[in-house]
């Protein structure tokens, strides 16, 4: 019997505490599928969703971040369009110079009030369920 299961990622959304309007960073990925995201990746086979979530960030941005808080999981099975995966969403903040690596073509900083178009994966979702937390202070519902 084979077994087909969601393959576990983690996504980091990155405030830079160190910036009065407190922007995020998001890289434009150098492959496909191609556009803007929130820095992220691939668990680790022997690995934790935290420290996948701290290796990511570094390997893309550079940055040494500290999470704050396990914000959500997202498991929709259309949510990237190479397989189903499943992805625990965690908040971050970092100070210092990010610097686009790994598989970031660019890297940026935006308001959330700013965030370009298009995002990949379900990260256009994501980021409209942080500007709610952030403006009313709960998670909005998932279902």
């Amino acid at each position: 019997m084979t077994y087909r299961n969601p393959v576990p990622t983690v996504d980091i959304i990155i405030e830079m505490i160190d910036r009065p309007t407190r922007p995020i960073v998001l890289i434009e990925r150098l492959n496909p599928p191609y556009g803007w995201a929130i820095p992220g990746g691939f668990v680790d086979y022997g690995e934790s969703v935290e420290s996948a979530a701290l290796r990511e960030a570094e390997e893309e941005t550079g940055l040494v971040v500290r999470l704050i808080e396990q914000f959500q999981v997202y498991s929709a099975p259309d949510r990237d369009p190479r397989q189903h995966t499943v992805s625990v969403v965690f908040l971050a903040t970092a100070e210092g110079e990010p610097v686009a690596q790994d598989d970031a073509k660019t890297l940026q900083l935006f308001d959330l009030w700013q965030i370009p178009k298009p995002l990949c994966f379900d990260h256009d979702r994501i980021l409209q369920d942080y500007r709610y937390y952030r403006e009313y202070g709960f998670r909005p519902r998932l279902i």
